[in-house]
């Protein structure tokens, strides 16, 4: 494994149990299949744990279906799942289960291993709301080479982030990426109120000396935040089957086609294009055609 400048994405890996049944979910392992879908999938890998049960073998199985590498230390917890169910008007509600694998995930030779031959990593909050993984997602970073791109793809959950924890991260990543719900809860948090959106974007590049700030609003567009340049999308109109992963796969897109020298305003446009294609595929992992594909090469 360790051979090779990995990609990685770090954090918790679950199951979505809706009222039709379970699927496989959890943004580390849709970055690294997306990323991989460009990159080769030897060279992605999804890091997390897993519990010594029936769910971690499925969890195991899925995850070979789409070629993906893994590094999933069985730890005894369950295997991570959230209960999804849907009020009388449909509207769904999420019970992210506490105290499970990916809660505790353990810093061990093999995942310091993988950190140290990173090309790049995606994390987010929502890992690090219990202390054991979060100890170690910040060992993670903290022994990654000094060119890694470190994406924070912040996803906001419930109640489950802190300032403390949000600000750390900032302070470890240089790419951050963000949505517009998020932004204002983040701009009142942090004191940035009286900003507008762009400015509030500049200042947090400058503030935490990132690289980018990736700002996605949904259908009314996307961003690309640096220093020294910013670069707009429009959300293209699409048949939507559904927009699960869709959000994942912009972040491995635009991580892929940076990784292979792609300009930011061009990394931007395959992202943008990679994401409206996934919207149009049911489920978070569709296979993508060649002509995808050779937009990265």
């Amino acid at each position: 494994m360790t051979d090779k400048k990995y990609v990685v994405g770090l954090g918790e890996v679950l199951w979505d149990v809706l009222p039709e049944g379970k699927k496989l979910g959890g943004a580390p392992a849709n970055f690294a299949y997306h990323a991989g879908q460009f990159l080769g999938m030897d060279n992605t890998i999804a890091v997390s744990a897993l519990g010594d049960d029936q769910l971690a073998d499925e969890t195991i199985e899925a995850l070979k279906e789409h070629d993906l590498n893994d590094l999933l230390p069985r730890v005894p917890y369950p295997t991570g799942t959230v209960q999804v169910t849907l009020s009388g008007d449909g509207i769904p509600a999420y019970d992210i289960k506490e105290n499970v694998a990916w809660d505790n995930i353990p810093f061990d030779d093999d995942i310091a291993k993988i950190a140290r031959n990173c090309r790049a990593v995606c994390f987010g909050s929502l890992a690090q709301r219990n202390a054991v993984s979060r100890a170690t997602i910040q060992k993670f970073l903290d022994a990654t080479p000094a060119d890694c791109l470190k994406i924070f793809d912040i996803n906001l959950r419930q109640q489950f982030y802190t300032q403390e924890i949000i600000e750390e991260s900032f302070r470890r990543c240089n790419i951050l990426k963000i949505n517009d719900e998020e932004l204002v809860v983040i701009s009142r948090m942090f004191g940035y109120e009286g900003l507008d959106m762009r400015n509030t974007c500049l200042k947090m590049v400058t503030d935490y000396r990132l690289q980018m700030l990736v700002l996605t609003c949904g259908t009314n567009g996307s961003y690309v935040f640096t220093p020294t340049l910013t670069s707009f999308q429009d959300t293209p109109k699409v048949e939507v089957a559904d927009t699960v992963g869709a959000g994942d796969s912009f972040t491995g897109s635009f991580c892929a086609a940076v990784l292979n020298g792609k300009s930011i305003e061009e990394a931007h446009r395959i992202a943008v294009k990679v994401s409206a294609y996934v919207c149009t595929q049911n489920g978070a992992m569709p296979p993508y055609s060649p002509e995808l594909i050779a937009l990265v090469k």
